[in-house]
């Protein structure tokens, strides 16, 4: 008995304990989103420099995730920040009196080429102002260096690195992986190109796909040696031939080349900066990071009858609500819903950053987006990427503008069906038996193969959606279905090449966007507002679901291999009809 007495005592006390303890970390995680969250705004002082060192994860709007800004140990994820307030505080600052220049610290950039390119711009928009950039790293990899070219100097440590050594993009292939678990992925596709299904039933890139990729990352490539050869006045055959033998092994190779202007130690680089801003050798210079002066951000005045909605859709297109980080066809149809019926908005720019995802989600999203262009003006900007169901849901709009290096097309459709009967018997010892009322009632189950009648209605189906998608496509860009069909078959392409084949109009940012809906709408004065609402924090907090929550836990585990993790588990998911890209497409 006193043995049962003991154990049930010591139990009650490690639950007690355990309650403490939830709750200390409660309170702890609830002060850190508050703390974190408080809105404060920083203080500037006169001849300052903004610090811009870029090292969080840069998304279309910042989040208000609670796990973004916790400092707990073993809890926080990758901050992120905002590219909306990152243009903004850039924009801000060519006419701050007390901001001299920018101190351009970048290493490493965690973004698509395409939001690269919007920031680029906006430094070079800064430089209008007479004001200076002075950019100084130990490290460039190539799209820090993007950056970085636009500096009036461009300074490396004289034993830094910097990458220039062309593109690249590589596939990870899962067929082995496939095989050795003995699971079928059961394919049905439409189009040519459509190579999303590769990874896991090839094992090397078909000849369809390697000439698509050789075709739009070269385009991408051009872009980037024609802009890098413009700022820092060497010719794009110098710069081709650079990378090719690559001739930059050292930071005083990057010197001779004329890639960087000098080699500079941090404290060389802070003296410049000092002179810069007329500040004493004896003080510091007044800096304040981008971070902290993002926090200064206000909303720009306007006309508040006249307003332009930017409506944000982020993510792979899903069915439901979705959220930040995804496109919910609940979510996003309602929000272009209420724009559509508010008439104190006068246009729409619809801003897309998506592989694409769910070809049902993404028809939902279509047609509200083609209702809205019969009542108000509709523009779309294009964001990293805009592809297959990314690209379904932009092409009713009356006008689509995409940087050079978007990466936009993919127009096909597809599903994986994975047999994993083998698996379950052979490797797990499972086995499945049932009954059923009706021939197809189990149609889609992973436990057994596809029959070839069932085989033959799924790629019809698969052939009907695909000619919808045309379709629409067709209507939107007001070619022909035949054409489309052309430029179809699940290619992808670059933003510069989907403006020579007319998937867009024009070549340009969000800001570009803006300007065109204002001039549709003849409006001069305006006042932008954007949707949808992001939740407050300390409300994300309790709606944060479980599998999100794992989602956080497995991605700190494994680092840079989530990616192949997630790619191998996304695949084994689509079993529904997707308009999807390929596959995560990263351009090193």
């Amino acid at each position: 008995m006193k043995g049962f007495f003991k154990i049930v005592f010591a139990s009650m006390v490690g639950f007690i304990l355990s309650a403490i303890v939830l709750g200390i970390l409660f309170i702890a995680i609830v002060v850190g989103i508050v703390s974190a969250t408080d809105g404060e705004k920083v203080t500037v002082s006169p001849n300052s420099v903004i610090h811009m060192s870029l090292n969080d994860q840069i998304v279309e709007r910042t989040s208000k995730s609670p796990f973004d800004e916790l400092e707990l140990t073993g809890l926080q994820t990758n901050k992120n920040m905002g590219l909306n307030d990152i243009l903004l505080a850039l924009k801000r600052a060519q006419t701050d009196d007390n901001i001299k220049g920018i101190y351009l610290d970048v290493s490493g950039v965690q973004a698509g080429m395409a939001t690269v390119e919007e920031i680029r711009n906006a430094l070079i928009d800064f430089k209008k102002s007479k004001k200076f950039i002075l950019a100084y790293s130990e490290v460039y990899t190539q799209g820090a260096y993007y950056l970085a070219s636009v500096a009036d100097k461009v300074y490396i440590n004289p034993e830094g690195i910097l990458e220039f050594t062309g593109f690249s993009s590589q596939v990870t292939f899962f067929k082995g992986t496939m095989e050795k678990l003995e699971i079928e992925p059961q394919i049905i596709k439409v189009g040519t190109y459509k190579s999303a299904v590769e990874p896991f039933i090839l094992d090397k890139m078909s000849d369809a796909n390697r000439q698509q990729v050789t075709s739009f990352v070269g385009s991408m490539y051009d872009h980037f040696l024609t802009r890098i050869g413009a700022a820092r006045s060497i010719s794009k055959d110098s710069l081709f031939a650079i990378a090719n033998q690559l001739k930059v092994r050292n930071a005083s190779d990057a010197v001779k080349l004329k890639l960087v202007d000098g080699l500079r130690y941090k404290d060389q680089v802070i003296d410049e900066l000092k002179k810069r801003t007329g500040t004493d050798k004896k003080d510091d210079v007044k800096a304040v990071s981008l971070a902290g002066y993002i926090k200064n951000n206000t909303v720009e005045d306007g006309d508040i009858n006249n307003r332009i909605a930017v409506v944000y859709a982020s993510g792979e297109i899903t069915g439901g609500e979705g959220d930040d980080e995804t496109i919910g066809s609940e979510r996003i149809s309602r929000t272009i819903r209420k724009v559509r019926t508010d008439d104190k908005i006068k246009a729409v720019v619809f801003r897309v950053n998506s592989p694409g995802g769910s070809a049902l989600a993404s028809d939902v999203i279509w047609r509200e987006i083609a209702l809205t262009r019969k009542v108000k003006p509709v523009i779309v900007s294009m964001g990293d990427v805009a592809a297959s169901g990314g690209y379904y849901i932009a092409c009713a709009a009356d006008s689509i503008f995409a940087e050079p290096n978007t990466i936009t097309g993919s127009i096909g459709v597809f599903g994986i069906i994975p047999n994993m009967q083998k698996f379950f018997n052979n490797k797990l010892g499972i086995t499945f038996d049932g009954v059923k009322t009706a021939e197809h009632a189990d149609l889609g189950t992973v436990t057994r193969p596809l029959t070839d009648a069932e085989r033959l209605i799924i790629q019809a189906e698969v052939n009907r959606i695909y000619g919808t998608f045309t379709k629409r496509v067709a209507d939107g860009r007001k070619k022909t279905q035949e054409y489309i069909n052309q430029i179809g078959q699940g290619r992808v392409w670059s933003g510069s090449e989907a403006l020579k084949n007319g998937l867009v109009d024009r070549l340009g940012d969000i800001d570009d966007a803006v300007v065109s809906a204002a001039k549709m709408a003849k409006l001069t004065d305006y006042k932008l507002v954007s949707y949808p609402t992001q939740k407050d924090p300390l409300e994300s907090i309790f709606n944060t679901g479980e599998d999100k929550l794992k989602e956080h836990f497995t991605k700190m585990q494994l680092g840079e291999q989530y990616q192949y993790y997630k790619q191998l588990k996304d695949g084994l998911r689509f079993t529904g009809i997707q308009a999807r890209l390929p596959y995560n497409i990263t351009i090193k």
